[in-house]
């Protein structure tokens, strides 16, 4: 379970938090419907609501991006050197 704290995990911490506030807006759907079909209105800021959307959306949205990141910087492509290079680059 704590596991998930270390910075060598196997789990992406944007996917979890978007999967948890994901579950928090289906948790306002759901109640919004219980409530409704008791009688009673169901008020919830619309300020909170949409906060949760940004996070769901820019979770998922840059987890999904670093998936596709990986595929390039992979594909060997990618001619940048670090460290110290056995070229001389003259200027």
């Amino acid at each position: 379970m704590w596991s998930i704290f270390r910075n060598d995990n196997e789990w992406n911490e944007k996917t979890v938090v978007g999967f948890i506030a994901f579950l928090v807006m289906v948790l306002f759907a759901l109640l919004d419907l219980v409530t409704g079909y008791v009688g009673k209105d169901l008020v919830i800021n619309e300020t909170i609501y949409d906060s949760f959307t940004w996070i769901v959306i820019g979770c998922f949205g840059i987890a999904g991006a670093e998936k596709f990141a990986k595929k390039d910087s992979n594909s060997g492509r990618n001619n940048q050197h670090y460290g110290n290079d056995d070229q001389n680059y003259e200027e």
